[in-house]
């Protein structure tokens, strides 16, 4: 009982803040994996971006191999910027649950 009551206070707005700010965070996930589709009868069920063939996997394949945002827009005008984004998270959350064995034999 020796802390100060406003301490107690910001440290709740603080978790407040905190739980907000994951909130807004996950929302935008879902609002960018949104744009990522996966239809059994559109490229075998690979996912895609949503209204296109493009595989959520080339764009991945392009982004590591060094291309930007802008390298791909140029190659593929009907894809957005957000599109290139969507593609990050949801291979963020493939990554989740692959393992891949880079060991040199």
């Amino acid at each position: 009982d020796n802390i100060p009551r406003h301490w107690i206070t910001g440290d709740i707005a603080i978790t407040l803040l905190i739980q907000i700010n994951n909130d807004i965070d996950m929302v935008q996930m879902n609002q960018r994996l949104a744009r990522i589709v996966i239809d059994p009868n559109i490229c075998f069920g690979k996912a895609c971006i949503r209204g296109t063939r493009i595989w959520v996997s080339l764009i991945l394949d392009f982004l590591a191999s060094g291309m930007t945002n802008e390298d791909i827009l140029a190659e593929y005008p009907q894809l957005e910027k957000e599109d290139i984004q969507a593609a990050l998270p949801y291979g963020a959350e493939m990554a989740r649950d692959r393992y891949m064995d880079n060991r040199n034999n």
